[in-house]
């Protein structure tokens, strides 16, 4: 059986963050896990390659991406949203 989208992002997000897994929680923002910019472009390919999908993402003003990167939880939905959608 393969992993949920949740499980699959907290492994990147934690890969990322260089953290386990069990310490990624769904109301931490990347900020609170260390991402920083890199590591949040880093985050966005890896996300676009485990679900061969394209994220709506301006890696230049990310705050006015359509990508929701809020927080954890936001970024989960948003990849359930696209992955539903076939946003490939």
């Amino acid at each position: 059986m393969s992993a949920s989208v949740k499980d699959q992002m907290i492994a990147i997000i934690a890969e990322q963050a260089v953290i386990d897994p069990s310490e990624v929680k769904d109301e931490a923002t990347l900020e609170d896990l260390g991402i920083d910019s890199l590591g949040l472009v880093e985050a966005v390919f890896a996300i676009e390659e485990t679900f061969d999908i394209q994220v709506p993402f301006n890696a230049n003003d990310p705050a006015q991406s359509e990508f929701d990167i809020t927080n954890v939880a936001s970024m989960i939905r948003a990849v359930e949203g696209l992955v539903a959608a076939g946003k490939h």
